[in-house]
């Protein structure tokens, strides 16, 4: 155990992006729930807006804790190749799994922000974050929908992760940011004193909170 919980991982990660501090083309986006109490800090301590960028996972029938890909909004799917072989996934369940995870992310896209707009990120840099990265299968699709956007730079960042999924992501955005990357990697849970579940309400909360933080010319 590295962290006590996610507030704990954000104010970590945050001490490791302190150059984008104060600067006006800085946005975050965190990945829900997990990743928005991280990214809370991380916007707080950076001065930056925070939004949240909606990705689900694709879940195992059955095992749904073991990603077999993610989508986001923009109907953007990625599919993780080699779990979907391995467990011998028919496409017609991948279909199913993503519909009904489509009706989610849709739910969530209206529920967490209150009626306020999405950040717009055109230009800027982006700040990808999330409470960690195991198979990052979730990043990842959240990479590919985020670059429809036309951002200046995408920093992908993250207080865990394991060491070879980190790498990855180097060929894959401008900036990757791992604050630790322990080995063994088993999952992103064990690194937490605690793991629990954020709350819809909780997002909702944090993104409140966000919206009333000083902006860069503020402080």
């Amino acid at each position: 155990m590295l962290l006590q919980d996610r507030f704990d991982a954000g104010r970590f990660l945050a001490s490791k992006l302190r150059p984008f501090a104060n600067r006006s083309d800085t946005v975050v986006l965190a990945l829900p729930r997990g990743g928005v109490p991280v990214g809370f800090e991380v916007a707080k301590a950076l001065h930056a807006p925070l939004d949240v960028f909606v990705v689900r996972k694709l879940g195992v029938p059955g095992y749904e804790e073991l990603a077999m890909g993610a989508i986001a909004s923009g109907g953007i799917r990625v599919v993780n190749e080699d779990v979907v072989r391995a467990a011998g996934i028919p496409d017609a369940v991948i279909d199913a799994v993503a519909a009904e995870e489509e009706r989610e992310l849709e739910r969530r896209e209206r529920d967490y922000r209150d009626g306020r707009p999405p950040v717009d990120v055109e230009g800027r840099t982006v700040i990808l974050v999330d409470d960690g990265l195991a198979t990052g299968s979730s990043m990842r699709v959240a990479v590919l929908a985020l670059k429809r956007k036309r951002p200046a730079q995408i920093v992908v960042a993250v207080p865990v992760a394991a060491p070879t999924t980190c790498a990855e992501f180097e060929s894959e955005v401008d900036q990757v940011i791992c604050a630790v990357t322990p080995e063994p990697f088993r999952s992103v849970g064990q690194w937490y004193g605690d793991f629990s579940q954020t709350t819809d309400e909780e997002v909702r909360d944090l993104l409140r909170r966000a919206a009333s933080l000083p902006a860069p010319s503020a402080v």
